[in-house]
Order: C-alpha cells, then sequence, then structure tokens
C-alpha cells in the first residue's frame, strides 16, 4: 500500500466508523454467533500473496463485525463501561500513526511531558492532594500490581527485588470479599501466594467491615505474621460499594501498612466535587487507581495511577543499562521505570483530547446524568412490587431483581432471575450482566455508555417488564 491507496482507504476509514457510531442502535448489542463460527470462516493458512485491501474490508465486515460485542452501543448496561469518544478516537488515529515508542524522555520528549502535564490536571479534577504523582498504566490490574510490588519492596528495604523471597517474610494482604479478583492475581505474581490474602467480610452495603479487618490485623500479628497491605475499593465490581476509606486510613497509620485504592471505574464520579466525599482520609492513602477507559469517554486502554512516594515506585521498577542511559536522566521523568512494561504507548495524547475536548464543564455533565439516570432507575425498581433493590445505588450501577419470595429455595429464585437476565439480553437492545450479593443472583444495570440518552434508560425499562412478564407467567 502507497501513500495515496492510504490516504484513499483511510478516508474510507474514517467514513465507515463514522457511519458506524452514528447508527450503532441498528446493531444488535450482543453478538448472536456461536462458538467456533468465526474461526470456521478463516483460512487455517496465512497468504502467500497480497490481498486487496477492498477484499479485507469486505471480510472485516462479513466475517468479523457480526462477532462483536457493541461495548458502544447506548444500550450497553452491562458490566462496567469500556467507553470511547469521537476525539479519544481522532487521537489513536494519531498515535497509531505516529508509532512512537514512549518508553523515555529521549525516545518522545512531547510523549513524557504531556503525560506528565495530563497526569497532574488528572489529579486537580479528581480532587487528590499536591503530595501524589501520577502515572499512565495500561490497565487497574497492572495498578494494582505496581503498587503490591512496591509496597513489598518498601517494607523489605529493597531486598526481594536482590535477593528474592527467603521464605521468612510471612507478609499478609487485605481487602474485602468484594473486592475485584485482579488484587488476587497480584498478590500471587508478587509472591506473597494467594493464601496469604486475607479477605475481610462486608457489612449490610457489602463495605468492608471496619472491625473485621482490624481484628484480622490483630492476629495475624499475634501469630507472628507481618501486615503489609490493604487494598480498599471504592466502587466494587459487584455493587459499586465503596469502603469507609477513613477508618481503613486511621487503622493502617496506626499499624504501618501501605494503603492501596482501587477506584478503577467509580474514580471518575470524584470529577463532581459533591462525590469527594468517597476519598475523605486520603492523606493516609499511599497509593489510587482510577481508569478514564472506563467512565471518562478515552478508548481503552487507559489507567491513572497515583503515588505518594514516587521515589519507592521508581526504586521498584527502575533498570538502568548503558543502553538506555542518557545525559538528561535527572531533569526528566522517564516512565518505563514507574511500573512494568518498557515499551510504552502515547496514551496521554487522547487523554489530552478527550479532557480539552470535553472540557472539565462538559465531563461532569454527563456524569451528573449517568447517576441521576441511575437513581431515577433505582426509584423504578422500589415502586415495582415485583422487583427489590439489592444495594444501594449511590452511583450509576443498579444492582436488582425479580422477588419471587414464594420460592422455597434461593437457588430456584438464583435459577429464574437468570433467565430473566437471558431474555433481557435475547432482546438485542439492551445488554445487562449479573453478580451475587449474599449468595443471591442480582441484575446489575449500569449507566455510563458515553452516548447513553435518557431515552435509552427508557427503553431498557420497558424491555426489562416485557421480560419480567414473561418470567412471571412462567412462575
Amino acid at each position: 500500500m502507497n501513500a495515496d491507496q492510504f490516504r484513499k482507504y483511510g478516508h474510507e476509514l474514517v467514513d465507515w466508523m463514522a457511519s458506524y457510531l452514528k447508527n450503532i442502535e441498528n446493531f444488535s448489542v450482543k453478538s448472536e454467533v456461536s462458538p467456533g463460527q468465526i474461526i470456521a470462516q478463516l483460512p487455517e493458512l496465512p497468504p502467500e500473496k497480497a490481498e486487496d485491501f477492498g477484499e479485507i474490508m469486505d471480510d472485516f465486515e462479513k466475517i468479523i463485525v457480526p462477532g462483536i460485542m457493541h461495548w458502544q452501543h447506548p444500550g450497553f448496561h452491562a458490566y462496567f463501561t469500556a467507553n470511547n469518544s469521537y476525539p479519544s478516537i481522532l487521537a489513536e488515529m494519531l498515535t497509531a500513526a505516529l508509532s512512537a515508542q514512549c518508553m523515555s524522555w529521549q525516545t518522545s520528549p512531547s510523549a513524557t511531558e504531556l503525560e506528565e502535564r495530563v497526569m497532574q490536571w488528572l489529579a486537580q479534577m479528581i480532587g487528590l492532594p499536591d503530595f501524589f504523582t501520577g502515572v499512565i498504566q495500561d490497565t487497574a490490574s497492572t495498578s494494582t500490581l505496581v503498587s503490591v510490588l512496591t509496597a513489598r519492596e518498601l517494607a523489605t528495604d529493597y531486598r526481594i527485588n536482590a535477593h528474592g523471597f527467603d521464605g521468612k517474610e510471612c507478609f499478609k494482604i487485605y481487602c474485602s470479599v468484594e473486592a475485584h479478583s485482579s488484587i488476587e492475581r497480584a498478590v500471587k505474581i508478587a509472591g506473597f501466594g494467594s493464601e496469604n490474602l486475607h479477605k475481610i467480610e462486608v457489612n449490610n452495603v457489602f463495605a468492608m467491615s471496619i472491625d473485621s479487618l482490624e481484628q484480622a490485623i490483630v492476629q495475624d500479628l499475634t501469630a507472628g505474621m507481618k501486615p503489609l497491605m490493604v487494598i480498599a475499593a471504592i466502587g466494587t465490581t459487584g455493587s459499586t460499594a465503596a469502603d469507609p476509606l477513613e477508618e481503613i486510613g486511621k487503622i493502617c497509620k496506626k499499624y504501618n501498612i501501605w494503603l492501596h485504592v482501587d477506584a478503577a471505574w467509580a474514580g471518575t464520579a470524584l470529577l463532581l466535587p459533591e462525590m469527594r466525599y468517597l476519598i475523605k482520609g486520603i492523606e493516609n492513602v499511599d497509593s489510587l487507581v482510577f481508569n478514564p477507559h472506563k467512565w471518562m469517554f478515552t478508548n481503552f486502554d487507559c489507567s491513572a495511577y497515583f503515588v505518594k512516594n514516587k521515589s519507592a515506585l521508581i526504586r521498584t521498577f527502575e533498570i538502568l543499562p548503558e543502553y538506555l542511559k542518557t545525559n538528561e536522566i535527572e531533569k526528566i521523568n522517564n516512565y518505563r521505570d514507574w511500573g512494568i512494561q518498557l515499551g510504552r504507548r502515547f496514551r496521554a495524547l487522547k487523554l489530552w483530547f478527550v479532557i480539552r475536548s470535553f472540557g472539565i464543564e462538559g465531563l461532569r455533565e454527563k456524569i451528573r446524568n449517568h447517576i441521576s439516570w441511575a437513581k431515577i432507575f433505582a426509584e423504578w425498581v422500589e415502586k415495582d412490587e415485583r422487583f427489590e433493590l439489592m444495594a444501594p445505588t449511590n452511583l450509576a450501577v443498579v444492582c436488582f431483581r425479580l422477588k419471587l419470595s414464594d420460592l422455597a429455595y434461593i437457588e430456584d429464585a438464583n435459577r429464574k432471575n437468570a433467565e430473566l437476565l437471558e431474555k433481557i439480553n435475547h432482546s438485542g437492545k439492551v445488554f445487562l450482566s449479573h453478580t451475587k450479593l449474599d449468595g443471591k443472583y442480582t441484575l446489575r444495570f449500569v449507566v455510563g455508555q458515553t452516548n447513553t440518552e435518557f431515552r435509552h434508560i427508557q427503553n431498557a425499562w420497558q424491555i426489562i417488564l416485557e421480560s419480567a412478564l414473561q418470567m412471571i407467567w412462567l412462575v
């Protein structure tokens, strides 16, 4: 492909993307293909000779698009959103064109300095104190692993990096039973072993129990263990519960424990001054992560990681072979030393485009709408005697289910609610996911897709009601 062909096909692709996003409501949110259907249409051997780009695009539309879950559909109400926006997409196109490897200042001065400034902006936008320093990671899973490793090295004077575990460390890490599975993965990768992750019980709103946390810490200390780290959640995956950060921070300060905050989805809500109560006690937090790629309309992947002790972070990851040494090392940030990856994408560019294109006011307006619409949806659920709310709706996720209280066994009610979810998603107009709260199968309705409007919330409720009427008939 030459430059003229690239220009021609590039314009065609932009036209395709614009039409796709404009007409995305015409697609079924959930892919309807069967397992193996896509790969069966793909040749077993790669092509020996070049193929026409037009034919490649034809196959993209014929084979690939039918197997796509349309995450940008305004009827997507499942999991946590993975949003994009027009400015973010345009920035990704530029990122791909530049194709810069942004591991150090020398390899990409603009990428490094833009990342530094954008992370300063983000810290201001979500109300973090000045003592936090930010860096962009790929995902919250990586950010949490980075935090676990930094806490490990700081507690051992960087000995494990140098000599490895000696089998005498006896560290314990704490999170709630509602915490994300990436925490257990990080604990395993960091060498602690999943048996040393102490999962703390939650209270009646699914937030970490303070009494249970301190009791566990005291018991572990008595048993000769060393409490290393607490990972608190602001917005658990199941119910978006917020762990009581201020109380947890006091406990961590009392026992000299590193405190990391996982705010992967809900952190975007901190753009709203009225939501800053969620980080009351932030002065005792050592690190925090939230993902602009979840609820801040920035393409996946883009994870904002903030740390109080920058030098501990860098010392944990810094390796300086001769071929990476430069004369500017004392004056600038080399973000290759701020995390796991050596090679780094120019993620700051899309974040810069999004912040400037929406402005703080525009971002806040969307987030406020999402939270407001979720609360309206929760009111509809409460007013309908066939349904029940399963958790408080503090942000933009509603946890609910059919009551079906006449069923003798929880398994029967769970099965009926699973059938309801299947019926709802089979419509193709909306897509929800589920969790289990207190062992009860619970439907999760997430409001947060970039282009969702209130009419989509109304439409989703009607589809849910129609599906429920069928279920009640079956009962």
